[in-house]
C-alpha cells in the first residue's frame, strides 16, 4: 500500500466509524415539517439579558458588549450549551442596555446597536444606533428534528466572507455560493478543513454560531444559515469595518497566539525511524538533514523527526540538542496522542503536530487536542506553545497553526491554495498554510514556484518521506537550489515585519495574509475573481503567485494607490490590471505599496544569527506621510506576556509625488526585554529614483561614498545606486542608542518614482524567444520612453555564466511615449541546459536631465538540438513534463508515485519496448524545430489498471491542437495515432481526465515515434 493510500485508509476508517454511529443512509423515517417560531407571548428581562416567549419556544438575547450580543432559541424552552467554556472566553462586565415597547416590536439595545424583536411573528432585525439596518430576518427562526436555520435578507451589493479554511476560495466573496462548515477530511480543492462557524458581511456585521455542530451557509437571496442541531445559538458583532468585526469575534473566542520566532521560519518534517519509504534509519539522522540546511545557507527553524505512521523515535534528548546546536528546534508528530508530551518537552520538543488519527472528528476533541498540546509545551518548558492541526474549530486560532493536510504538488495545487489562506484570515485564523509542493507528487519547478509565494505567509513547512524523492529545498540542483535559497532568505530578512504583524494579530485578530477586500472594502473588484489569485502580505506587499507552467503572469489586479514592482522598481498607478508580467523562474510577481516602511534583518540564515551588534534595516518607499511600528521581544519565551517587549516607530515624511526632501524619524525603542540591543547600527534603502544632494543624521552630514564597493566597506555613509530598482539611496549609520530617537534627512531628492514621475523608460521583452545551446542568436528588448525623451539608450544583458553577450549599439533618442526594439547578440554556453534561462535587461539612459537605469528580468528558452533522424518520444529531451501522479515514465508505465516504478508498457495484451507512461492530467513537450513530419503511436490506458479509468489523448503543435482521441477507458481498444507535423517546432502530448475521477488514469503513448529529416 502506498503512503498516500495508507493515510487515506486512516481517514476512511474514521469516516466509517462516524457512519457506524450515525447509521446507514436512508434508514431514518421521513422528517417532519420544519417549525417556524410563532408570535411573542411573553417578555421579561434581567439587566442585559432578555427573554421572549413564543408558545413553548423561548428566545434569549444577552448583550456582551456595546456591539456584541447573543441570540439563543430553545424550541422546548430549555437552553443548552454543548460548547460550555471551551470556545467563548470570559468577557467581563456586560454593557448598560435599554429597551422599549414600540407596539409591533420590542427594541433592545446599547448605545451602539438596537435589536428589533418583532412580535407577530417573532423576527429579529439589527440596526445601528443611527437607524442604519445591518441585517433583518425574512422569516423567523426555524427548526426541524436536527437543524435550526436563520434566514436573512441579502443586500443589493452585500458580500460575505469567512467560514474558516475553505480550500480553493475564501479571499473573494461567498455571495451566491453555499459554504459548508464541518469536518470532511477533504484536503484538496473544494474541501473545508479547519472550517469555522463564523461569517462576516460587507454590511458591517459578523455571526458566530456557538456550536460543535456542522453548519451550512447558503449566501443566496435570502441567506440561510443552518446548524445541524435543534437549538439556535449565535453571537452577533457590529462594527465599522471587517477588521473590527474580526476583532470582536476573536475577543470572544480568543486572539491568535504569538508564535516563537523560530516558528515563523520554515519547518522540515520526515520519519527517521522505521520509515517504510526510505528504509531503516535512526532519529539522529535528522541531524544530517539539518546539516544540509546549514551547508546550503538555508533557514530551517524546526524539524518534525517522526512524521510517519508507526515511525516512533529514539535518542530524543540527543536529537533535540543536536538540532539546537544547528539553530533548529525539535518537533514531534502526535500520531499516538499526547500522553508522553511532558517528558518529550522536557527532552527538547518545542513543536507538536496533531493528527486526525487521534484528534477524531475535529470538533471538541480536536480543539481540546490543540489546547492540551499547546499547554503541555508551556507547562514543561519556558517556551511558547506551538502546534499544527489539520482539522480544528473556532477557538483553535489561540493555540495553533491551521494546516490544510496532505496534498500532491502540482500547478493546480498552487492555484487553489492561493485564495485559501488569505481567505481564512477573514475568520481570525492568523496562521494557515500547506506543505511546500505537497507531500506527494510535485517537481523541482512547482516546488520553487510554491515556495516563493509561501514565503509571504507567516508559516510554512516542507514534508519529506512520502514522495518519490525527498523535498528539502536543496535537493533539486541548479537553478532551483539558488532560487529556493533566495526566497527562504528573503523571508528570513522580513522576519521583523512578519513578527510585528504576528504581534498585531494578538491585538486585532487579523493575520498577515489578507484578501484585498479586507484592505480595500470599497473596491468592487476586490470581492471578485479579479483578485482571487493574489493576496496582501500585511498592508505593504501584494503577492500574485505564478500557478501555471509559464514565464508570464496575466490578470494581476492592483487596487487604488501607487504600487512598485519589487524587482525592477517600476511604478504602477492603481486601480489597474497588469498582463504579460515577466516572471521567469526566479521572479515572484511582487509589488510594494508606496509609503511602505519595512523593517528587515539583513544577511542572516537564522534568527539566532542576530548578535548585540547586528543592524536593523529599513526598506522605505517614500510617499507622503507613513509609519510602521516595529515589535520586538526575546522571540522564544513567554516573558512578553508580562510586558517584556519593546516597540519602535518609524515615521516617514516625503512629497506625495515628485521632488522634495525625505525625512525619516526613528523613535526611541520603548520597553525592555532580555537580550534587547542597547545600541545598534541602522541600514536604510530609500527608493527615491533620484540622488539627494546630501544625507544628514540629526543635522550632521553623512559622507557620500563613490561606489558600491566603497559603501560596503565603510562603517557609515550613503551611496545612490541608479542601477538598483529604479534608483535607491543606501544609508548606513554608526551604532546608535536604542533608547533615543534620531532623524535621517535626504535633501533635494523625491518621493518614490523620482522628481519627474514616469520619466524613466519601461522595459519589456517579447515572449517565446528561443536560443540554441552554443549557437549564436539574438534577443529582442523593447524600450518604451516615459513622459520625456530618452537619450543615449544603452541596452545590456546580464546572463548566466559562460554565455557571451555582445552589447547593442547605443540608441541616440527614443521620443516620449514611443517604443524602440533593440536586438542584443547572445550565444548561450555550449553546456547550457535545455529549458528556461533567466536574463536581466538593463537599460541605461538619460531622461528629464538625469541618468537613469531601468531593469527587467525575463526568460528565454534554451532549445536542445532538434532531431536529425527518426526519434522515439521517450528518447528526446522533455522541455516540460507535468503528470497527475508521480513523474512521467520513459519506456514504462506510470506505476506509482516513485520514479522508474512502472511496468512494461502494455495495451490490450500487447507489450511495447518504447513509449511514455503518464497519469492524467499530463503534458509532455518536446522540441522538433520544424524537422519532423509526423507522429505515430498507439495509445490507451495501461493494462496495469485492469479495466477502469477514463481519459482523452491529444497532440498539440505550437499552441494548436492537431488531434484528439475519443474517450478512452481501461476496457477500450488501443487507439492508433498518425498526426502530420510539418513545420512544427514545439509538440505537446497531452492526456486529460474526462470523468472527474482521476483514479486509474494511467495513459500510455506506446511506440510514440517522430518521423524526422
Amino acid at each position: 500500500m502506498t503512503p498516500k493510500r495508507f493515510r487515506s485508509a486512516v481517514v476512511a476508517a474514521l469516516i466509517g466509524l462516524l457512519a457506524a454511529v450515525t447509521g446507514p443512509a436512508g434508514s431514518a423515517q421521513a422528517e417532519p415539517a420544519d417549525t417556524t417560531v410563532g408570535d411573542v407571548t411573553g417578555f421579561a428581562h434581567d439587566g442585559p439579558v432578555y427573554r421572549l416567549t413564543a408558545g413553548n419556544a423561548v428566545a434569549r438575547v444577552s448583550f456582551v458588549s456595546g456591539e456584541t450580543f447573543r441570540i439563543e432559541l430553545a424550541p422546548d424552552g430549555t437552553f443548552t450549551d454543548p460548547t460550555g467554556q471551551d470556545i467563548v472566553l470570559p468577557q467581563g462586565a456586560p454593557p448598560a442596555t435599554h429597551w422599549s415597547d414600540k407596539g409591533d416590536r420590542y427594541e433592545l439595545g446599547t448605545s451602539k446597536v438596537t435589536l428589533r424583536a418583532y412580535k407577530s411573528p417573532l423576527r429579529f432585525a439589527l440596526h445601528r444606533a443611527d437607524g442604519t439596518q445591518l441585517w433583518a430576518e425574512t422569516t423567523g427562526l426555524t427548526w426541524g428534528r436536527d437543524k435550526t436555520t436563520q434566514t436573512l435578507a441579502r443586500g443589493t451589493a452585500e458580500q460575505y466572507y469567512g467560514a474558516g479554511m475553505q480550500n480553493g476560495r475564501g479571499n473573494t466573496s461567498h455571495r451566491g455560493k453555499t459554504v459548508e462548515v464541518g469536518v470532511d477530511y477533504n484536503w484538496d480543492d473544494g474541501g473545508h478543513p479547519n472550517s469555522v462557524p463564523f461569517y462576516l458581511s460587507s454590511e458591517g456585521y459578523g455571526v458566530y454560531r456557538n456550536t460543535y455542530a456542522p453548519n451550512t451557509y447558503a449566501f443566496n437571496d435570502p441567506v440561510t444559515a443552518t446548524a445541524k442541531e435543534q437549538r439556535f445559538d449565535a453571537y452577533y458583532f457590529a462594527g465599522p469595518s471587517a477588521k473590527d468585526v474580526i476583532g470582536q469575534y476573536t475577543k470572544l473566542t480568543g486572539k491568535p497566539f504569538l508564535p516563537p520566532v523560530y516558528g515563523l521560519e520554515i519547518g522540515d518534517a520526515d520519519c527517521y525511524l522505521h520509515n517504510a519509504n526510505r528504509g531503516e534509519r535512526h532519529t539522529l539522522d535528522a541531524l544530517k538533514v539539518a546539516d544540509g540546511y546549514v551547508q546550503n545557507d538555508m533557514p530551517n527553524g524546526w524539524m518534525l523527526v517522526n512524521d510517519g505512521y508507526g515511525c516512533g523515535y529514539e535518542d530524543l534528548a540527543e536529537t533535540a540538542k543536536g538540532l539546537q546546536d544547528r539553530k533548529t528546534q525539535m518537533g514531534l508528530w502526535t500520531e499516538d496522542g499526547i500522553g508522553k508530551l511532558a517528558e518529550q518537552v522536557r527532552a527538547g520538543q518545542r513543536v507538536a503536530k496533531l493528527d486526525v488519527a487521534w484528534v477524531g472528528d475535529g470538533y471538541k476533541f480536536a480543539l481540546d487536542g490543540c489546547k492540551d498540546a499547546y499547554k503541555g509545551i508551556e507547562e514543561n518548558s519556558d517556551a511558547r506553545g506551538f502546534t499544527w492541526a489539520p482539522e480544528s474549530w473556532s477557538g483553535a486560532q489561540r493555540c495553533g497553526v491551521q494546516w490544510s493536510g496532505d496534498q500532491s504538488g502540482s500547478w493546480e495545487y498552487i492555484r487553489w491554495q492561493i485564495p485559501t489562506y488569505a481567505g481564512a484570515s477573514m475568520s481570525g485564523l492568523a496562521y494557515t498554510t500547506g506543505d511546500v509542493d505537497g507531500i506527494f507528487g510535485g517537481s523541482p519547478k512547482t516546488y520553487a514556484r510554491d515556495l516563493q509565494w509561501k514565503m509571504f505567509l507567516p508559516v510554512t513547512m516542507t514534508m519529506d518521506g512520502w514522495a518519490a524523492s525527498d523535498k528539502q529545498p536543496f535537493r533539486y540542483g541548479e537553478p532551483y537550489t539558488s532560487v529556493n535559497r533566495d526566497y527562504l532568505k528573503l523571508h528570513e530578512s522580513l522576519l521583523p515585519y512578519i513578527y510585528s504583524y504576528a504581534h498585531e494579530a494578538t491585538r486585532t485578530g487579523v493575520g498577515l495574509a489578507r484578501p484585498l477586500a479586507l484592505e480595500y472594502p470599497d473596491d468592487p473588484e476586490a470581492a471578485t475573481d479579479a483578485a482571487k489569485y493574489e493576496f496582501l502580505s500585511g498592508e505593504d506587499f501584494l503577492v500574485a503567485p505564478v500557478y501555471q507552467d509559464a514565464v508570464e503572469r496575466d490578470g494581476i489586479y492592483l487596487p487604488k494607490g501607487t504600487w512598485i514592482d519589487y524587482w525592477s522598481g517600476r511604478s504602477y498607478e492603481g486601480p489597474v490590471t497588469v498582463d504579460n508580467y515577466s516572471a521567469p523562474l526566479d521572479t515572484l510577481p511582487l509589488f510594494v505599496k508606496a509609503g511602505a516602511t519595512v523593517p528587515m534583518w539583513p544577511g542572516i540564515r537564522s534568527y539566532a544569527d542576530r548578535t548585540a551588534g547586528s543592524p536593523l534595516a529599513w526598506d522605505i518607499y517614500p510617499q507622503g506621510k507613513s509609519s510602521f511600528t516595529l515589535y520586538e521581544d526575546d522571540g522564544v519565551t513567554r516573558q512578553h506576556r508580562g510586558g517584556k517587549y519593546a516597540t519602535q516607530r518609524a515615521d516617514v515624511d516625503a512629497p506625495r509625488s515628485g521632488a522634495g526632501d525625505v525625512r525619516v524619524r526613528i523613535g526611541a525603542s520603548k520597553g525592555e526585554f532580555t537580550g534587547k540591543q542597547s545600541t545598534r547600527p541602522y541600514h536604510f534603502s530609500v527608493h527615491t529614483g533620484d540622488a539627494p544632494s546630501t544625507v544628514e543624521l540629526d543635522g550632521r552630514g553623512l559622507p557620500s561614498r563613490s561606489s558600491k564597493g566603497a559603501y560596503e566597506r565603510a562603517a557609515q555613509g550613503w551611496w545612490y545606486d541608479q542601477d538598483d530598482r529604479g534608483g535607491v539611496v543606501h544609508v548606513k549609520t554608526p551604532s546608535l542608542r536604542t533608547d533615543r530617537g534620531f532623524e535621517l534627512e535626504l535633501e533635494d531628492t523625491s518621493a518614490v518614482g523620482g522628481r519627474t514621475p514616469g520619466a524613466a523608460v519601461s522595459v519589456s521583452v517579447p515572449a517565446g524567444q528561443e536560443l540554441g545551446a552554443g549557437a549564436p542568436g539574438k534577443v529582442a528588448v523593447d524600450v518604451t520612453a516615459g513622459g520625456r525623451d530618452a537619450t543615449g539608450v544603452q541596452v545590456s544583458l546580464n546572463a548566466p555564466a559562460g554565455w557571451q553577450i555582445t552589447p547593442a549599439q547605443t540608441v541616440d533618442r527614443i521620443p516620449a511615449g514611443t517604443t524602440k526594439r533593440v536586438e542584443v547578440a547572445v550565444t548561450p554556453a555550449v553546456d547550457a541546459k535545455p529549458g528556461e534561462a533567466t536574463l536581466t535587461a538593463a537599460v541605461r539612459h538619460r531622461a528629464a536631465g538625469v541618468d537613469r537605469t531601468s531593469v527587467q528580468r525575463f526568460a528565454v528558452g534554451v532549445m536542445p538540438p532538434p532531431p536529425a533522424a527518426d526519434a522515439w518520444a521517450s528518447d528526446l529531451v522533455w522541455l516540460r513534463s507535468t503528470n497527475g501522479y508521480g513523474p512521467a515514465e520513459r519506456d514504462r508505465s506510470n506505476g506509482e508515485s516513485g520514479a522508474a516504478d512502472g511496468h512494461p508498457l502494455t495495451l490490450a495484451g500487447t507489450t511495447y519496448e518504447k513509449g511514455i507512461g503518464v497519469h492524467a492530467d499530463s503534458g509532455i513537450e518536446v522540441y522538433l524545430g520544424g524537422r519532423c513530419t509526423s507522429l505515430t503511436a498507439d495509445v490507451g490506458i495501461d493494462d496495469e489498471i485492469n479495466g477502469y479509468g477514463e481519459v482523452a489523448f491529444s497532440v498539440e503543435a505550437d499552441g494548436k491542437v492537431l488531434w484528439t482521441s475519443p474517450k478512452v477507458t481501461g476496457a477500450s481498444a488501443t487507439v492508433p495515432v498518425d498526426v502530420r507535423l510539418e513545420g512544427a517546432r514545439h509538440v505537446r502530448l497531452n492526456v486529460t481526465d474526462t470523468n472527474g475521477s482521476k483514479a486509474g488514469d494511467h495513459g500510455d503513448w506506446a511506440a510514440a515515434r517522430f518521423s524526422c529529416a
